[in-house]
C-alpha cells in the first residue's frame, strides 16, 4: 500500500492557490481512478482505492501547510506504513510552471509543509514537485503561492494534472521515468502525423530525353559526307 499526500491548504478560500496544486493531483486522481469519497480522518480528508491492482490512500492535510506533518504522521500509524511508503506532492517554486520532478529524500528547500514532515517521519519519503515558477524575489514567495493560478496558466494546469493521474500505476510502483514520460506526454503530446508537413520527396529523376526531339549537336564535313553516301 501506498499513502499519497497532496499538500495544500483548507477551504476554498485556497481551493485555486498555488500552493495547492498538491490537492489539485489528487483530487483528478481520486476522479478518474474511481476512489470512494472523501472522509474526514487522521487530521485530514482521505480516501481508499485501487491504482491498477495495487491499493493506495490519498490524503489532504487540513492541519494547514505548516503542520502537513502531524496529519501525515498519524496516517501512516493507523495503516502501519513506514516513510518509504509515502509519497508527496507539492508545489514547487524553484521550477518552471508545468515542469514536474521526482525525488527520494534529501532536503526540504524551505517549503513548510516538507519541513513539518520532515520533522514528523524524517527526510526518507518520495516527493513529486510541481513547477509553479518563481516571482523573482524571495520576499515575494509568500503571496505568490497564496494566490490562485491566473487564467493563463489553465491549460499546461489541466494537462499536467491529467498527466499525474495517467501516470499514477508508475507512480505507486515510484517508476519516476514512466511516470514523467506520462506527464511530458499530456503537456507535450507528439505531433500528429496526419499534417501537412511531412518528409520532403525525393526529386524525381530526369526523364529520358527523346534523341529525336533533342537539339542535335553541329555537324563535322566527314559526318556530312558519309551521310550523303549511307
Amino acid at each position: 500500500m501506498k499513502l499519497i499526500v497532496g499538500l495544500g491548504n483548507p477551504g476554498d478560500k485556497y481551493a485555486r492557490n498555488r500552493h495547492n496544486i498538491g490537492f489539485m493531483a489528487l483530487d483528478q486522481i481520486a476522479s478518474d481512478h474511481g476512489f470512494g469519497p472523501w472522509k474526514g480522518k487522521h487530521q485530514g480528508s482521505i480516501t481508499e482505492g485501487r491504482i491498477g491492482t495495487d491499493r493506495a490512500v490519498l490524503l489532504k492535510p487540513e492541519t494547514f501547510m505548516n503542520n502537513s506533518g502531524q496529519s501525515v504522521q498519524a496516517a501512516m500509524r493507523f495503516y502501519k506504513l513506514d516513510p518509504s511508503d509515502v509519497i508527496v506532492l507539492h508545489d514547487e517554486i524553484d521550477l518552471a510552471p508545468g515542469k514536474v520532478k521526482c525525488k527520494s529524500g534529501g532536503g526540504h528547500a524551505g517549503h513548510n509543509g516538507l519541513r513539518s514532515i520532515h520533522a514528523h517521519i524524517g527526510p526518507e519519503y518520495d516527493r513529486v514537485r510541481l513547477g509553479v515558477g518563481h516571482p523573482g524575489h524571495k520576499d515575494a514567495v509568500p503571496g505568490y503561492v497564496l494566490r490562485d493560478f491566473p487564467k493563463a496558466d489553465q491549460d499546461w494546469l489541466d494537462d499536467v494534472l491529467r498527466g499525474i493521474s495517467d501516470g499514477a500505476s508508475a507512480l505507486v510502483a515510484w517508476d519516476t521515468a514512466k511516470f514523467l514520460n506520462a506527464v511530458a506526454m499530456r503537456v507535450n503530446p507528439p505531433r500528429s502525423g496526419t499534417g501537412t508537413k511531412g518528409p520532403k520527396p525525393k526529386p524525381e529523376a530526369a526523364a529520358p530525353v527523346d534523341k529525336a526531339l533533342s537539339e542535335e549537336a553541329p555537324k563535322s564535313p566527314m559526318q556530312k559526307l558519309m551521310e550523303r553516301f549511307r
